[in-house]
C-alpha cells in the first residue's frame, strides 16, 4: 500500500509532498480535459487495474478512476487490459479444469421470474458443460442468480475444487465472484456509493476465467455489445454472443425482437431473433423460482416462460455449435426440452 509521507511540522505550516502517487499517472490520463485526456492503451489499463486489484491506490484515486472512466467511456482496448489484469489477479482455476460454455450472471432479474436457469440446466443436460460466475446483489428487489439456484438445488460451488466436481457430475456450475476474485467483486459493490456502474459492471461479463470456447453476455445497452465484441477479439475468444437480455441478465424477451450480435473467430455478425409474443408483458410483482419448478414438472403450464427458456437456449447453440443456423438451434431446443429429466428440480 502506498504509504504518503508526511513533514513533522505544524499542520498551519507550509508543506509540499515529498513524491506523487504512482497512480496518480492514470488518474491524470483519463482527467486532462477533452483535449489533454486520452484512453489507456491494453498494457497501461492492465497495470492500472492490477494495481486497484493489489489495493495500491487511495479511495479518493478509485472513486475519480472509475468516474472517470464511466464519464468517458471505456474502449474495447481498455476493457482487455481490465481483463488481463483480473485474469493475473484472481484465484487460479485448477489445471486442466475447463467448460464449454462461459456464462456470466451479474444483473439479477427485476421484471420477470429467472427464466434463464431452465436454459442452463437444458444445456447442461444435452452433456455441454456450463460454467456461471456472477456477484452478490448490488441492487435491491432484484432476485440473484446465486440465490436462485440455492433455492432449485442447482449446484453452487466454494471454490475451484468444488467447480471441478460439479461440472464433471452436472455438467453445470456456479462459482461467486468473491470467492475467486475478491476485490473484484469488492469493486462491484460500490454502486450504492457512488450510484452508477461503473466500468467494472462490463468487464465481468467478459472474464471467462475457465477460457470456455464459446461465451455468452448480456448488456444493458445495447451500444455496449459493439464494445465487448472489440474486447473478444482483443481477448482472443474464439465464439461468443451478445444481446441485450430481461433485466441485464442472459434471458431472451419473448415480446421483444432481440439482436444477436455473434463473434465467430474476428467476424462479427447480427442476427435477429423475431418475437414469439405480440403482446405487452406485464412485470411479476416479484421474480421467483416456484413457477420455474412448477413449468419444469409440467404442473403450471406458462407460454411466456417456455418462451423463454427455448430462446435462450437457442441463443446459447448459436454459439456452441457455429455450423448450426438458427432454425437448427431452436428445434434441437425444443427436443431437449421434450427429453428433459423432469426428477433434476427438487
Amino acid at each position: 500500500m502506498f504509504v504518503t509521507e508526511t513533514l513533522s511540522v505544524s499542520p498551519k505550516a507550509f508543506q509540499t509532498p515529498s513524491r506523487e502517487h504512482p497512480f496518480a499517472t492514470y488518474v491524470r490520463i483519463l482527467g486532462k480535459g477533452k483535449t489533454g485526456s486520452r484512453s489507456f492503451n491494453r498494457k497501461e489499463a492492465a497495470d492500472a487495474f492490477g494495481m486497484i486489484l493489489r489495493d495500491e491506490v487511495d479511495p479518493l484515486q478509485l472513486g475519480a478512476f472509475l468516474m472517470l472512466l464511466r464519464v468517458k467511456e471505456e474502449t474495447g482496448e481498455e476493457l482487455a487490459g481490465f481483463v488481463d489484469a483480473c485474469r493475473t489477479a484472481m484465484i487460479q482455476p485448477l489445471p486442466r479444469l475447463s467448460a464449454d460454455l462461459d456464462w456470466s450472471s451479474y444483473a439479477g432479474k427485476k421484471h420477470q421470474h429467472p427464466w434463464y436457469l431452465l436454459s442452463m440446466l437444458l444445456l447442461s443436460q444435452a452433456g455441454y458443460k456450463v460454467f456461471v460466475h456472477g456477484g452478490d446483489g448490488h441492487t435491491v428487489g432484484r432476485l440473484y442468480t446465486e440465490q436462485a439456484m440455492h433455492e432449485l438445488g442447482l449446484p453452487v460451488a466454494a471454490d475451484w475444487q468444488e467447480v471441478s466436481a460439479q461440472l464433471e457430475q452436472y455438467s453445470l456450475s456456479y462459482l461467486p465472484l468473491r470467492a475467486f476474485c475478491p476485490k473484484l467483486h469488492d469493486l462491484i459493490q460500490l454502486r450504492p456509493l457512488l450510484g452508477l456502474r461503473s466500468p467494472v459492471n462490463t468487464l465481468v461479463r467478459m472474464l471467462n476465467p475457465l477460457r470456455a470456447t464459446a461465451s455468452i453476455q448480456s448488456v444493458f445497452h445495447p451500444a455496449y455489445a459493439a464494445l465487448h465484441q472489440q474486447a473478444d477479439i482483443a481477448l482472443g475468444q474464439p465464439h461468443s454472443l451478445v444481446f441485450k437480455g430481461d433485466s441485464g441478465e442472459i434471458e431472451i424477451k419473448p415480446q421483444a425482437d432481440t439482436k444477436l450480435q455473434i463473434l465467430q473467430g474476428n467476424v462479427c455478425s447480427e442476427l435477429v431473433m423475431s418475437r414469439s409474443v405480440q403482446r405487452k408483458v406485464a412485470a411479476v410483482s416479484a421474480p421467483d423460482t416456484k413457477p420455474l419448478r412448477k413449468l419444469w414438472h409440467d404442473r403450471e403450464p406458462d407460454s411466456f416462460g417456455l418462451d423463454a427458456v427455448l430462446a435462450t437456449a437457442s441463443a446459447a447453440l448459436l454459439v456452441l455449435e457455429p455450423q448450426w443456423n438458427l432454425e437448427q438451434c431452436q428445434q434441437y431446443s425444443q427436443r431437449l426440452w421434450q427429453e428433459r429429466d423432469q426428477g433434476r428440480l427438487n
